[in-house]
């Protein structure tokens, strides 16, 4: 499935795969995760994932696309891309997602059933700034929830295509892989770029506005989070004992993952110190 909308100069499409048979998942007859693309002024941000690559491909048919970027390597961001290069489209990544882009990744059946496999592509070295006709985006390194993470700012619009940088401003789960306090770092780069306002254009298909009071809010929910973890350590309790004080419960997102994301993850990176 997939949804078009358009803000300001630039055209949203939000896409997912519909299961028929998913009812163990409780999502008959729905999308099981949005992703996002954004086209403006020819470039195209991120290439959605495999199971939605053609459907996507055919609603650009009509649109002049000259280049991609792939703000990281994970599956749901480089699904169209063979379509796309097959079209003459110039794909870029960061240096160390590249790598990654050019092998099959190793995937886990949620991600197998969710998103599908890419297929290996070889794509460009991202500049520090993409240029386009009307459009200058600078490139803004914002790892943590991938190696090779980038944010793409074009400072005159205020426009900020942020990837999967902020996925909520109150995350309840983390990816094992994840480095929160990267996240935060990466956070606090955005809004701290020398723009009046700060759109977000973010990979699940929300544009927040008001980008600055959304990634102060979640730094502080974080911070006030990795307070009171601390504290409970302190008293003696374990990360899974900390979890449920915290949550109650962990996320049922650890299940049907099997605990790639998890609220434990979570805690177990706010007990850690910065940079470990």
């Amino acid at each position: 499935m997939i949804e078009i909308s358009r803000f300001e100069d630039v055209k949203q499409y939000r896409m997912g795969r519909v299961l028929d048979d998913a009812e163990a998942w409780g999502f008959s007859g729905k999308v099981l995760y949005w992703v996002a693309s954004y086209l403006v002024d020819g470039l195209l941000v991120d290439t959605g994932c495999p199971h939605t690559a053609h459907e996507l491909a055919a609603a650009l048919e009509a649109e002049e696309v000259a280049i991609a970027v792939n703000t990281h390597f994970h599956e749901d961001h480089v699904g169209a891309n063979r379509l796309l290069m097959d079209r003459g489209v110039r794909i870029f990544a960061s240096r160390q997602s590249i790598p990654l882009i050019e092998q099959r990744p190793v995937l886990e059946p949620y991600q197998e059933l969710v998103w599908g496999y890419p297929e290996p592509t070889t794509v460009e070295p991202l500049p520090a700034v993409v240029e386009t006709e009307r459009c200058r985006f600078e490139v803004i390194d914002t790892p943590g929830h991938a190696h090779g993470h980038m944010a793409l700012v074009e400072l005159s619009r205020g426009w900020c295509f942020s990837g999967d940088l902020l996925t909520s401003r109150e995350p309840k789960v983390l990816r094992a892989d994840e480095d929160i306090y990267e996240i935060m770092r990466s956070m606090r780069k955005l809004i701290d770029l020398d723009t009046e306002r700060l759109v977000l254009f973010t990979a699940l298909g929300n544009i927040i506005e008001d980008g600055r009071e959304a990634l102060r809010s979640c730094i502080a929910y974080l911070e006030d989070l990795s307070g009171q973890a601390g504290l409970l350590a302190g008293e003696g309790l374990s990360a899974p004992e900390i979890m449920h004080r915290v949550f109650g419960r962990d996320s049922v997102l650890s299940g049907l993952t099997r605990g790639s994301i998890s609220s434990i993850h979570l805690i177990h990176a706010l007990l850690k110190p910065p940079g470990e």
